[in-house]
């Protein structure tokens, strides 16, 4: 049994040089609506039988409020950097210009950060897109790539010196494929006439971000966050390898190949023409802007079958599982870190997200988190394994500084090392953030 977070003596990750950190997003915890414009996931919230308890992200966590108080946590915990994310909504007016209450609002906590030497990793687009966007075509809608570029090249001028890392967008695949192909994420659309067209028009979002990042933010480390599910056959047979394969560049590639090789994976030429995205001349030159670092989201693996119908068919994943239902599987973690680095030319990475739901209780003020805090040292251990094999990583960030509003499961799944009470808004730092702590803080 673990109780305390360990690692190789020798490991590179136990070097102050080294960044930690912990992670959240604005819809998630802020709460604060009434002094940001609408986005899609108060409209998808609004919608019945969207999520899983019938909740929304109108109070959240009130970190609104409470950010002052928030900070002092993260700043207990001893942690290297915060990674957050900027609303849309609350920054930039209907009209395309500042906020500047919505500004003000994230000036104060990037001051503060600074003033307690805590990095701040700047996320641009955790997907609440403005609903008055996504009522003319939200990511179906080419001009939504140009919109985010006036968002970036605004936020990023007035913000200055206070950032320590942007990255453009957070997943992409989740706003194409879960916002746009499958409809399980907002804005709900659902057709797999939409899922490439909404992935292209993401990614060129992103090169458009990244040239006036370049420009306004030059010291600044600029990037993206990318989510991998490593695509594993169920056998050996060649179809079920082929079908894990397709998989592959359907889910993972289709993501990273573009902003390295300037081009998609080679079965775009094997979907249908409607399923195609739409590809201007200069788009893709524009999508492989050269990047300082890569962000790399991992939590669990997929396992798929050769299907007559489909390319691919995903299985149920074994046991041991999260309480999300993911299977718990940490050396797909490092195969997919060193398999990354053999494809591509990987500028430095930074583990922007990794942690478990677990079905967490509360006793007498104590949280005792076990199966989190082995899932982090399996994990931790994972990516040390992927240095060792020549992965050059930079950091790594829990996932999340505490529980909050996740997405389509509302409130029922616990992802953080704080636990919140959504009732009352107290936080308890349950066993899992207390031995990241005592990780952190040992070097």
């Amino acid at each position: 049994m673990t109780v305390k977070l360990t690692l190789p003596t020798q490991s590179k990750m136990l070097s102050k040089d080294f960044v930690y950190g912990v992670a959240t997003a604005s819809f998630q915890i802020e709460g604060g609506k009434a002094s940001r414009l609408p986005c899609i996931w108060d409209t998808f919230c609004d919608t019945p039988n969207t999520i899983a308890d019938g909740s929304n992200g109108e109070m959240a966590c009130d970190h609104f409020n409470r950010w002052q108080d928030d900070i002092e946590l993260i700043d207990s915990i001893g942690v290297d950097a915060y990674r957050l994310s900027i609303s849309w909504p609350r920054v930039i007016t209907e009209s395309g210009e500042l906020n500047q209450e919505g500004v003000a609002y994230y000036m104060n906590i990037l001051d503060t950060l600074k003033s307690k030497r805590i990095k701040a990793f700047v996320t641009l687009y955790h997907w609440d897109l403005p609903q008055h966007l996504e009522d003319k075509g939200g990511w179906l809608n080419r001009e939504t790539a140009y919109e985010f570029r006036n968002y970036a090249n605004l936020i990023s001028k007035v913000f200055g010196h206070r950032v320590h890392a942007y990255a453009t967008l957070n997943e992409p695949f989740c706003s194409a494929f879960l916002g746009y192909e499958v409809g399980t994420h907002a804005p709900g659309i659902i057709g797999k006439e939409f899922g490439k067209k909404a992935a292209h028009h993401l990614l060129l979002a992103h090169g458009l971000a990244m040239e006036v990042l370049a420009k306004n933010s030059p010291n600044t480390l600029n990037g993206i966050v990318l989510n991998f599910t490593p695509c594993y056959p169920e056998s050996e047979s060649l179809a079920d390898i082929n079908a894990a394969a397709f998989a592959d560049d359907y889910f993972n590639q289709w993501y990273i190949k573009p902003l390295f090789d300037g081009k998609y994976p080679e079965i775009l030429s094997t979907l249908p023409a409607a399923h195609q995205p739409d590809i201007h001349e200069g788009d893709m030159a524009i999508i492989a802007h050269s990047m300082d670092y890569l962000g790399v989201n991992f939590y669990t693996r997929a396992i798929y079958r050769a299907d007559v119908d489909e390319h691919f068919l995903q299985i149920d994943p074994p046991e041991p599982r999260t309480d999300i239902g993911w299977e718990i599987y940490p050396k797909a973690f490092t195969e997919l870190l060193v398999s990354l680095n053999e494809k591509y030319r990987l500028p430095p990475v930074y583990i922007t997200e990794n942690g478990a739901a677990m079905a967490d209780k509360i006793i007498d003020g104590v949280v005792n988190d076990q199966d989190r805090v082995d899932y982090y040292q399996q994990h931790l251990n994972a990516v040390n394994d992927a240095i060792e094999q020549g992965v050059k990583v930079d950091g790594y960030f829990a996932w999340s500084l505490m529980d909050n509003f996740e997405w389509a499961e509302g409130y029922l799944k616990r992802f953080g090392i704080v636990y919140v009470d959504y009732e009352t808004q107290v936080r308890t730092i349950k066993a899992s953030g207390l031995a990241y702590k005592a990780l952190i803080t040992n070097r």
